[in-house]
C-alpha cells in the first residue's frame, strides 16, 4: 500500500521546509510513503526548494491557477504515481501532522473512502466570530446538498482512498473543500470524520485577504454549489418566490374582475403576469439545469473510468 502525502503550494518557499520536517516517512499500514508538492505558478523557486527538501514528486504549473486546480492536479499526479492513498494538507502547516494516521486508519479498516479532519473550531483562538459563522454556515450548506454529515466542511486535511480519488473532480476555481463533499454524498462515497489537531498561524491566510472578500466569495461557493448540484431544488425556490407572489397579484385582478371592477385594477394583472413570467422561466431553467447536471455526471463518470484505465495495475502500484 503506497501513501501520497500532496500539498498544494504558491509562493510558499519560505513556510514549506518546517511543514515538509513535519510530515511522517513511516505510517502505520503502508509500505511506502512519499510527497507530492504542487507548485501553482509560484515565483519565488517553491519547487527548487521542495526538490532540495527531498520531496519525491513536484507538479508544477506553468501559471497560478487557484487552490481548487492545484488540488485536481496533484490528485491526478498522485494516482499516476500509483497512490493507494492520497492525504492532503496545507502549506501553512496549520494541521498537526502526527494526526495523518488518524485520518487514514478509517480508510485502511474499509469504514471509509474519504476521511475529513474535524477542526475544534470553536477552541481555535485565531479564528474570528465571523469566520467561525462561514465555517458552520458552509457545513451547513454541504449538509443540505449533499446529504451527509459535515461538521467542518472547510477542512482541507483529508485522506481519500484511490477508487474516491478517480471519481472526484472540482469546477469551481476558489477552493475544492465544499465541492468535493457534495460529490461525495451525491457519488455515494462513505465519508468518516476524525478529530484532529492545529498548528499556530505561521501566516495569514490565502484565502482570507479581506473579511468582507472571504464573505463574498465563501457565500458565492455557497451559492455556485447549490445550483451546480441540485438545480431543480434551487430554481424551483427562487421561482417559488416569485410565482407566489404572482398568483396572489393575478387572483386579486381577476376577484375585482369577476365584481366588475376590473379595469381599476390592471396595475395587479401587470405585475401579477410579470412575476408568473419570471418564476415560469426560472421553473423551466432548472429543468434545463437538471438535465445538464445529469450529462455532467455521466461526463464525469466516463473521465474516471479513462483515468483508472491509464493507472498502474495493482501489480504494479504494490
Amino acid at each position: 500500500m503506497k501513501l501520497i502525502i500532496q500539498i498544494p503550494c504558491y509562493n510558499e518557499a519560505e513556510q514549506l521546509p518546517a511543514t515538509l520536517a513535519e510530515l511522517p516517512r513511516d505510517v502505520p499500514g503502508f509500505s511506502c510513503v512519499e510527497w507530492l508538492v504542487i507548485d501553482d505558478g509560484s515565483e519565488d523557486g517553491t519547487a527548487e526548494v521542495a526538490r532540495a527538501c527531498g520531496v519525491d514528486h513536484v507538479v508544477r504549473l506553468p501559471r497560478n491557477r487557484g487552490l481548487a486546480a492545484g488540488f485536481m492536479a496533484g490528485l491526478e499526479a498522485a494516482l499516476r504515481a500509483g497512490a493507494d492513498v492520497i492525504v492532503n494538507t496545507d502549506a501553512d502547516n496549520q494541521y498537526d501532522a502526527a494526526c495523518i494516521p488518524d485520518l487514514t486508519a478509517p480508510i485502511l479498516r474499509g469504514e471509509a473512502q474519504m476521511v475529513v479532519g474535524r477542526r475544534p473550531i470553536a477552541e481555535i483562538a485565531h479564528f474570528s466570530p465571523l469566520k467561525k459563522l462561514l465555517q458552520r454556515l458552509g457545513s451547513w450548506a454541504v449538509q443540505i446538498a449533499a446529504g451527509i454529515e459535515a461538521p467542518d466542511a472547510p477542512s482541507g486535511f483529508r485522506a481519500i482512498h484511490r477508487d474516491a480519488a478517480v471519481r472526484l473532480y472540482v469546477f469551481n476555481r476558489h477552493t475544492y473543500t465544499l465541492e468535493t463533499l457534495i460529490q461525495a454524498g451525491r457519488l455515494g462515497i462513505p465519508v468518516a470524520w476524525v478529530p484532529i489537531r492545529t498548528n499556530p498561524p505561521t501566516r495569514p491566510s490565502r484565502l482570507i485577504r479581506s473579511v468582507a472578500g472571504y464573505v463574498w466569495r465563501s457565500a458565492a461557493v455557497i451559492v455556485r454549489v447549490f445550483a451546480l448540484y441540485n438545480p431543480l431544488r434551487f430554481f424551483g425556490a427562487l421561482a417559488a418566490l416569485f410565482l407566489a407572489p404572482g398568483v396572489w397579484a393575478f387572483g386579486r385582478f381577476a376577484w375585482f374582475w369577476a365584481a366588475g371592477d376590473g379595469a381599476g385594477h390592471v396595475q395587479s394583472l401587470a405585475i401579477g403576469s410579470g412575476l408568473m413570467a419570471v418564476g415560469g422561466a426560472l421553473a423551466v431553467g432548472g429543468l434545463l439545469a437538471d438535465m445538464a447536471a445529469a450529462n455532467r455526471t455521466l461526463l464525469a463518470e466516463l473521465r474516471s473510468r479513462q483515468l483508472l484505465a491509464e493507472l498502474p495495475s495493482a501489480e504494479r502500484r504494490n
